[in-house]
């Protein structure tokens, strides 16, 4: 069935900024797919479309409006509220019930029976499988729907994430907690209120705190309180240090300098804070640091900002001026290595951020932190990823203060100490005294120990991210805060860094991690049977009989093994008891892992060999376990980039789609979601993910014919309108487009057993894609051949010379191409005479109060460029843009058309700027089209006269 894409994407973005509850603060993991889009593709995929019963709706009308039903069904339950709304679920799960039941000749449970529906569901629906579960996005919103979810991965720290999410809540769901305080609490007569695993997460809460209080007990005098100039006290939120570097220059006498990205503390208007680098004889290498505050000069600012080291060329030596190129500092760091020196400190104070000169007291007490144990490897030779090591900071260790060392220990050592606590507690409390641990699948107080203490352990893992010496301190106004380790999916190098609290109140704090986790814990469904297991995904599977969804690796994009090396050393530390099985390597598994990595597989095309192996063997063991009768579902994220201006794809899609192929799939369809840039437009050629495109399965028939190459042209040419048509009905964005017609055009290509040559070879992916996107660019420039010739004639224009004065000269070319006259371009105001010069009229020269009834001589590009003036200019919103496409009649089609088109063109050009005005304008036209239907009876624009067409 078809989906209503933009509240998919409304809530896929608007999902990005949600904090307490989501499952991305239980632990980090990379490209997640938004929860939104998950329910809705795997509600899409196990709810029929109406036309697939015809004997319940026997007509197209009433197919469609069955189908509008079910979009609701859906609109309703994408949103982040609605995924702790049992009315709004209940709903949604009914639906597949419903369709479950038809499909084996049964009615469905009652509609208002919650708990009839998710028994039926448990007993009669397939299980949803994800053999690519990664950060647990798809087996969790299946459990949300009531099914049964099942995950497995390679890497161990995703499986956790899994189990926590999907296997353990539902297995002590409903169970009060077991906490001194809980129980005394029961003892006076308070019945457990508690839903779902709010018990657990109830404890999660109360032995963190108590990690956190012993924690500084014992550690405590390593993270003193600053002394304020009126001689009070405050607590240090951060420590910020500059990496220093011995100078090139003779005349530094060998000193260490420091390399600072800028040295503005804060920039917040009336209480700016920065650092100031001060020479003095008597200070270590003739220099310190010292703390100003006040009023800055924007040169001032900028100087500051500009700092000692650059992200080009490298940096200067604060004492001489000399130049220190980054191959300097490279030499320098991998010889005699990196120092650091204190910059500043950050305090806590009652209106905001106290900053500080550093005092050699908080740096004698910082070298006090002797680490009794430091996480074991070397940072992976991938340079991509990993600035570090070309510094010298070659280790897992090297990437930690001694401080932060002796902190994230102490954390991590706390673990299998309230992991005794709670064990101990749960007996007391009445639960069963099976010894079975959480990993053989006890469900006793042992058991339960495992569990509390795996979420402990992800606290202190999740402390690791702004644990490092690779935060930053962000002086943005709203922020002035620690920024975390992965800003990115990589490693960078950072000059200088924070080093934060972990017993303040500020980011950072331990006490916040297990609070985010407490909150996780609290919104998980907590409903259905879950399972989330290691394996790899290109083993065969024995499963059958299930539905299958999946988000495989995107190529080369991201690296997960060596990324979650990071948090996969901790983890070990504190849970290798408890998970033995996971914890078992010194490392995650890297060289099964379904990327293609040249620096692991001996190159480049050495990788994508690997690549295309393993994702062919990968989907042919999801086409085996997927029900014979279903599709399945496969994510694909896409980079701008792998859709050039010639058709010419990358490798990463490219190979995905031969993998497909290969396996005996066939694409029965596509839904293009906007699931990683939200409202953000990205240009062509940008190296960013930019949508995901869902790939709706089906196995090929063993009787799939064999075409030729003119065969299958003819095909694309004949289906490909329609499909474009279908896809513009749907809501796709003209950003979105270039992808998404790859969809149609590859169900062609895949339905077929082969597409040979002319000389008899079968045709490849690679040359399947550049046709589709031949054939596509051929149907978008036959359309423009449908606007009015002036429309036609400020088209080729503007795919020329965009807003730019030209001579008229090139203007009369154009005109007699379209057989139409000069003046009627002027007259007609889409073109404006500059006396021997033409220019197409900016939008800005557009006259006010333009309406397209009183226009004698209406365009289709007026249209355009009117409404998004309109849209631009906030001139009445939405409400003034839609009483202008009430009034355009029989252009409104015409007009939208064009804005994808208009898109295109400065897509292509690189025109970012207009490119966004048409990608928003297109966006905003259904809801302009359904505003000026309620606008009561629009006059209808007057019939123009003909305009001579002769010169």
């Amino acid at each position: 069935m078809s989906l209503p894409l933009d509240e998919i994407n409304a809530a896929s973005a608007k999902e990005k900024s949600i904090r307490h509850g989501h499952p991305s603060t239980l632990h980090l993991w990379w490209a997640r797919r938004p929860l939104a889009a998950c329910r809705a593709v795997l509600f899409a995929q196990l709810v029929d479309d109406p036309s697939a019963w015809p004997d319940r709706f026997p007509t197209e009308d009433a197919q469609e409006a069955e189908r509008n039903r079910l979009h609701d069904v859906i609109r309703a339950m994408v949103p982040w509220e609605a995924s702790s709304n049992e009315t709004i679920l209940n709903a949604a799960r009914w639906e597949i019930a419903r369709s479950v039941a038809w499909n084996i000749g049964e009615e469905p449970p009652p509609r208002e029976d919650g708990e009839a529906i998710l028994r039926y569901l448990q007993e009669k629906a397939p299980p949803v499988y994800d053999p690519f579960s990664g950060g647990g996005s798809i087996p969790l919103e299946a459990q949300r729907l009531g099914l049964r979810a099942y995950g497995s991965d390679l890497n161990p720290v995703a499986v956790l994430i899994g189990k926590a999410l999907v296997e353990i809540p539902p297995k002590f769901a409903g169970q009060a907690p077991v906490n001194p305080d809980a129980r005394a609490e029961a003892a006076r007569g308070g019945a457990w209120q508690g839903r779902g695993a709010q018990g657990l997460a109830e404890d999660v809460r109360y032995y963190g705190k108590w990690m956190r209080d012993e924690a500084e007990k014992r550690i405590g005098h390593l993270y003193p309180n600053a002394t304020l100039p009126d001689g009070s006290e405050a607590t240090i939120i951060a420590w910020l240090w500059a990496r220093t570097v011995r100078s090139p220059d003779p005349a530094a006498k060998g000193a260490m300098v420091p390399l600072v990205s800028s040295f503005m503390l804060s920039t917040k208007e009336g209480k700016k804070a920065w650092a100031e680098i001060v020479h003095d004889a008597n200070a270590p290498d003739g220099w310190r640091f010292e703390v100003r505050t006040g009023d800055l000069s924007a040169e001032e600012e900028a100087r500051l900002k500009k700092g000692t080291i650059g992200r080009s060329g490298g940096g200067v030596c604060a004492l001489t001026g000399s130049a220190m190129p980054f191959s300097y500092i490279r030499q320098e760091g991998k010889g005699i290595g990196l120092g650091n020196r204190l910059m500043a400190i950050v305090a806590e104070g009652k209106k905001g951020r106290i900053y500080l000169a550093p005092t050699v007291e908080q740096v004698v007490i910082a070298d006090q932190a002797r680490p009794q144990w430091v996480p074991d490897g070397e940072l992976p030779n991938n340079p991509r990823d990993f600035k570090t090591p070309n510094y010298g900071l070659k280790t897992f260790a090297s990437l930690f203060t001694p401080r932060q060392l002796v902190a994230l220990t102490t954390f991590s050592d706390l673990v299998a100490e309230a992991r005794e606590k709670v064990l101990q507690d749960a007996v007391a409390a009445g639960r069963s005294t099976d010894p079975t641990p959480l990993h053989e699948g006890g469900a006793g107080g042992t058991a339960y120990a495992d569990a509390v203490a795996t979420y402990l352990g992800f606290a202190v893992s999740r402390s690791t991210d702004r644990g490092s010496s690779i935060c930053s301190w962000d002086s943005s106004p709203k922020m002035e805060a620690l920024r975390n380790t992965f800003a990115r999916q990589a490693i960078p190098m950072t000059w200088d860094f924070a080093e934060g609290n972990p017993f303040s109140h500020s980011s950072g704090n331990i006490l916040s991690n297990f609070n985010f986790i407490f909150l996780a814990i609290t919104a998980t469904p907590a409903i259905s049977a879950g399972v989330v297991q290691l394996g790899d995904s290109s083993a065969e599977t024995n499963s059958r009989n299930l539905f299958v969804s999946s988000d495989p690796p995107y190529y080369d994009n991201i690296g997960y093994a060596d990324l979650s090396d990071f948090f996969y050393v901790w983890l070990r530390r504190s849970l290798s008891a408890v998970w033995p099985e996971l914890f078992r390597r010194l490392a995650t598994p890297k060289n099964q892992e379904l990327i293609a990595t040249p620096h692991r597989h001996g190159g480049r095309g050495e990788a994508e060999a690997f690549f295309m192996n393993g994702m062919k063997k990968a989907i042919v063991g999801m086409r085996n376990a997927t029900i014979a009768t279903e599709p399945l579902t496969i994510y694909y994220a896409f980079k701008q980039s792998e859709i050039a201006a010639d058709g010419i794809t990358s490798p990463g899609w490219a190979s995905f789609l031969q993998a497909v192929f290969d396996s005996g799939l066939m694409i029965d369809g596509t839904w293009p979601l906007r699931t990683e840039m939200g409202n953000r437009m990205i240009g062509r050629g940008a190296n960013a993910l930019a949508s995901s495109i869902v790939l709706v399965c089906r196995s090929r028939p063993e009787t799939s014919e064999t075409v030729t190459r003119s065969d299958f042209l003819r095909t694309l040419r004949r289906e490909l309108p329609a499909a474009r048509e279908r896809l513009r009905v749907d809501g796709v964005s003209p950003v979105d487009m270039p992808q998404s017609i790859i969809g149609p055009g590859m169900g062609v290509f895949t339905r077929y057993a082969s597409v040979l040559e002319d000389d008899d070879s079968a045709m490849s992916v690679r040359t399947a894609l550049a046709l589709i996107n031949r054939v596509w660019e051929e149907i978008e420039n036959a359309l423009d051949a449908d606007f009015d010739a002036e429309t036609q004639v400020a088209l080729a224009w503007y795919a020329s010379h965009g807003f730019d004065t030209r001579p008229s000269g090139e203007l009369i070319t154009l005109a007699n191409a379209k057989n139409i006259s000069l003046s009627s371009l002027f007259q007609s105001e889409v073109f404006l005479d500059r006396r021997g010069k033409a220019q197409l009229t900016p939008r800005e020269n557009l006259p006010a109060g333009w309406s397209p009834q009183t226009d004698g001589t209406l365009t289709v590009w007026e249209c355009v460029q009117h409404v998004a003036r309109t849209l631009e200019a906030k001139e009445g919103g939405q409400e003034a843009a839609a009483r202008l496409v009430a009034g355009m009649s029989g252009k409104t089609e015409a007009a939208r058309a064009l804005a994808y088109r208009l898109f295109q063109i400065a897509t292509d050009k690189g025109w970012s700027a207009e490119a966004l005005v048409y990608n928003a304008l297109a966006d905003e036209w259904p809801t302009l089209e359904r505003l000026a239907s309620e606008i009561p009876n629009p006059v209808a624009s007057p019939v123009a006269e003909e305009t001579p067409r002769l010169l």
